[in-house]
């Protein structure tokens, strides 16, 4: 096995340590299934809320709710329906907000055992949707769900990183990014109707979501608990050179044990941070801005706008079966997250977002080009369908996976967990925003609601060039000198002052 050297060789993963990636990544595989399993069957549960509730008789008797492709739907339908999506991010963004607490207070591999109990009870409420009140379980279900996947999408990219040596920490992060693609291209393909997705096998389709949680909780007890998390933490500095042999070998625990020692050392010179000191504290204020930046710049690229309105673009295109359309986009989705695994360590975080918010920028000004003119030039629907391609690469070459994991780069153990909980719950809210919000913008500005994204784009690309640093090959402790050069301390401004005073007399 290659090992990395002292000025910054490459390093090949261990066994143990792409076996625990992976199982920490089925919570991300169960995110992304959680994320999409509800969009395929939503008119036969639909039908089936209406049948529970009652509803679609008028006074006399006559059917209010037809089978037609555009009948009216019952109110108390569209009304549960929508909660049973949206509960799935309300419980996801407020959940996000213990993360800090239950990986400090129970460390990553338990915490992670732990929540694995709110997955599969929210998957057997979802999956016996059939012998209850339908709407109840599944919201409830869907709500529980969401409460697993807030917590989850935190912990993965965490544990992750410090489990990861310095060289393959952006590569093996990334994984947590192409394990929920792979989640939703997965749920797309068997909620087709000739699969899962139909009248009578979609609660299946939805208890499936449990799965990944059954699995993950029989894998966990060969999983190393995190190095750092043992001994910045706890203090058992045995235990953690025993895991960092397990995961990378013996010749290079001495190294990271330094790493470790030397951040112990910093964080013991300053108290306990909490999630206001973030914004208090002038050290912390520029990265959890940066970190917060990229999670708002993730969700508000227009991402997942460009799925709510795919299938309607490629129906005015004349597809036969826009469903299949769709997965072709899921699967441009899984494709390039595997290309990014490879890129990310070679080229940098920095240089791919970068290319990714101005890749997405142009491709949602084509795609507004595409949806104004089309009604004039038929062809001009298949750029829009092009550029819908060319937006989900370029997003899983850079914003998609990047932003999960760098907030974790950012900070070093003392402040990481909070750090991580505030980026979390700022993804979740923007996710709802935007899902919750977009409906009503596009039809407020038709073909030119891309032009919102556009703009968005442009300014999330400037930020980036201008205040993201390079977070590539270096260690935790480097990245955060790299942020207190950049803002000299008011002792610093004092002497430098006091230098050119001196200075000045000197000439006089």
């Amino acid at each position: 096995m290659e090992k990395r050297s002292q000025d910054g060789g490459s390093q090949k993963p261990s066994g143990l340590l792409l076996f625990s990636v992976f199982t920490a990544v089925l919570g991300s595989l169960q995110f992304g299934y959680g994320t999409g399993v509800i969009n395929a069957p939503q008119e036969v549960i639909e039908s089936h809320y209406a049948q529970v509730l009652h509803v679609g008789q008028n006074e006399t008797g006559a059917g209010n709710l037809t089978h037609g492709a555009n009948a009216p739907k019952d109110r108390q339908v569209v009304v549960y329906w929508t909660l049973s999506v949206a509960i799935f991010c309300i419980g996801g963004m407020f959940s996000s907000f213990f993360v800090g607490y239950l990986a400090d207070r129970l460390g990553r591999l338990k915490a992670m055992k732990v929540l694995n109990i709110l997955a599969i009870a929210g998957a057997l409420m979802m999956g016996l949707a059939k012998l209850g009140p339908a709407h109840i379980l599944i919201i409830a279900g869907r709500a529980i769900t969401g409460v697993y996947c807030g917590l989850s999408s935190g912990l993965v990219p965490m544990y992750i990183g410090e489990i990861s040596p310095t060289n393959l920490r952006g590569a093996l992060g990334t994984i947590h990014q192409l394990a929920i693609v792979t989640g939703i291209l997965l749920s797309q393909v068997i909620g087709l109707s000739s699969l899962l997705g139909n009248d009578r096998l979609w609660p299946l389709l939805l208890g499936l979501s449990g799965a990944p949680a059954i699995l993950q909780s029989l894998l966990l007890p060969f999983c190393p608990e995190s190095p750092r998390y043992l001994y910045i933490k706890l203090g058992r500095e045995e235990a953690a050179k025993k895991a960092l042999c397990r995961l990378l070998g013996s010749s290079d625990t001495e190294k990271q044990m330094a790493e470790m020692k030397k951040e112990k050392e910093e964080i013991e010179k300053v108290p306990k941070v909490s999630i206001s000191q973030l914004f208090r504290s002038p050290c912390y204020r520029q990265p959890i801005t940066v970190a917060l930046m990229l999670h708002i710049s993730q969700q508000f690229s227009g991402i997942n706008a460009i799925f709510y309105y795919s299938t309607a673009i490629f129906t005015q295109a004349g597809i036969s079966y826009p469903s299949y359309a769709t997965i072709g986009v899921g699967v441009v989705n899984t494709i390039f997250t595997v290309v990014s695994v490879f890129l990310v360590e070679h080229v940098g975080r920095r240089s791919l977002f970068i290319v990714g918010l101005a890749g997405m920028c142009v491709c949602a000004i084509l795609m507004t080009c595409g949806l104004a003119l089309q009604s004039t030039y038929t062809w001009m629907s298949y750029l829009s369908m092009s550029a819908i391609f060319i937006f989900v690469a370029f997003f899983e070459i850079g914003p998609g996976p990047i932003a999960w994991f760098i907030a974790a780069e950012l900070f070093s153990q003392g402040p990481r967990p909070a750090a991580v909980t505030i980026a979390g719950f700022c993804n979740w809210t923007c996710n709802f925003l935007v899902g919750m919000c977009f409906p009503y913008i596009e039809e407020l500005c038709g073909p030119y609601v891309f032009v919102i994204f556009a703009c968005l784009l442009l300014g999330f690309t400037l930020f980036t060039y201008f205040r993201v640093p390079e977070t590539k090959g270096k260690t935790f402790e480097q990245i955060a000198e790299g942020f207190r050069r950049k803002k000299p301390s008011s002792r610093q401004l004092k002497a430098s002052a006091t230098e050119l005073e001196h200075l000045g007399s000197t000439e006089a």
